[in-house]
């Protein structure tokens, strides 16, 4: 039988055991916190952009074909290089059309020898007509006459113009300056008028942008706008997003699609670098000017959850809480908020990363420090962008 101060020092080592474990657990279940980078969301003034996809298009292309049938002598120009207008491109076999030319020279000649012929004889037929000494039949013959050669040397003069035409056209020439494609016949090869396909030119001084605005957005953002007004557009090549081209809108369709319940606009871009290709996929953006004010945030502090964006925003006990947003333009490196998040309140600047919603936190504040042209520097509309061309 254990005397009565074993028996006290056995609770008492008991006891201490239960304590230690005690302790030991609650160290392990509660983690430690984390010092997180914590910022108050800015707000600006700015003007709403909005981004549309289309492809660009040259304002003048040519399909190149010949308006006489010929073989090919000569093919003038190198593929890919910029041709101005009237450069001699091709140049067909033009000995039947210079034959031609000079049979018609000299048919024309002896037309005028017997109109003028005919106008002698039909003047002295009217002199004789006087005196009585030729019939009124006779006069009315030659007079006939001297219409009829009139008519063919009318005729053959058409004639011999239309053979210098064919003459002419069998040297080619550019209808417009621009990019000449590669040739699709070569020499040695018959061509037919107007048929065969010599080669394509494009104009390349300027590029068009087509794209349809709903009618919605243009009825609230855009109806005051003409087409006198120079609006700006700045537009973003694909794998080029850092170096907009800038132009403006320069024509506003005369209707309303009723089928798609769109507007069709054209923003044009000066392309004398000649960084711009027609077909190029392109993505161009423009302001109505008004300024809007925007909560803006860091991209890096939004989180993913299945279809959802949201922010872990710190509440007045340093916890986490789990706030959906809806997301508008992304601005560089930020992205402005359009709902569930108000200007000053505090979130988790690197977002989701190391941390979850109920987690305690210990907050370094730190300033978000937005561009002076953050402005200018829209990417994309993202929950609205209208795609066209992309097949």
């Amino acid at each position: 039988m254990l005397k009565p101060t074993q028996l006290a020092t056995i609770i008492s080592a008991l006891l201490l055991l239960s304590a230690c474990g005690e302790a030991e657990q609650a160290s392990i279940q509660t983690p430690p916190i984390q010092p997180i980078d914590v910022a108050a969301t800015p707000q600006i003034s700015i003007a709403d952009w909005h981004t549309y996809t289309t492809r660009l298009s040259s304002p003048n292309e040519v399909a190149l074909r010949a308006r006489v049938t010929g073989v090919i002598s000569s093919v003038n120009f190198k593929e890919g290089d910029t041709v101005r207008q009237g450069d001699v491109l091709f140049e067909l076999d033009d000995r039947t059309f210079l034959a031609e030319v000079a049979s018609l020279a000299a048919q024309v000649k002896r037309a005028e020898a017997a109109l003028s012929q005919a106008k002698s004889e039909s003047a002295r037929a009217l002199r004789l007509s006087k005196q009585k000494a030729i019939s009124t039949e006779e006069v009315d013959a030659r007079v006939s006459l001297t219409a009829q050669r009139e008519a063919e040397l009318d005729a053959l003069r058409a004639s011999f113009k239309a053979a210098q035409l064919n003459l002419e056209f069998s040297k080619i020439t550019a209808p417009i300056s621009g990019k000449i494609s590669f040739a699709e016949v070569t020499q040695g090869n018959t061509i037919r008028a107007n048929d065969t396909l010599l080669t394509t030119i494009v104009a390349t001084d300027k590029m068009y942008a087509y794209f349809d605005i709903d009618e919605r957005t243009w009825n609230s953002q855009f109806a005051s706008v003409t087409e006198g007004e120079s609006l700006p557009v700045k537009l973003q090549l694909l794998g080029r997003e850092s170096q907009p081209v800038m132009g403006e809108l320069d024509f506003i369709d005369n209707a309303i699609d009723d089928h798609s319940g769109t507007l069709k606009v054209r923003a044009s871009f000066d392309n004398r670098s000649g960084q711009l290709r027609p077909g190029s996929f392109a993505r161009v953006s423009l302001s109505s000017g008004e300024q809007n004010d925007r909560v803006l945030i860091p991209d890096r502090a939004v989180g993913t959850d299945l279809k959802n964006r949201f922010v872990l925003v710190v509440n007045e006990s340093n916890t986490l809480e789990y706030r959906l947003i809806t997301l508008g333009n992304r601005y560089g490196k930020f992205r402005a908020v359009e709902s569930g998040l108000a200007a000053g309140e505090r979130i988790a600047v690197n977002g989701p990363a190391r941390v979850g919603p109920g987690m305690p936190i210990s907050p370094n504040s730190v300033t978000l420090t937005l561009p002076d042209n953050i402005a200018t520097e829209v990417v994309a509309m993202t929950p609205s962008d209208s795609s066209q061309g992309l097949n």
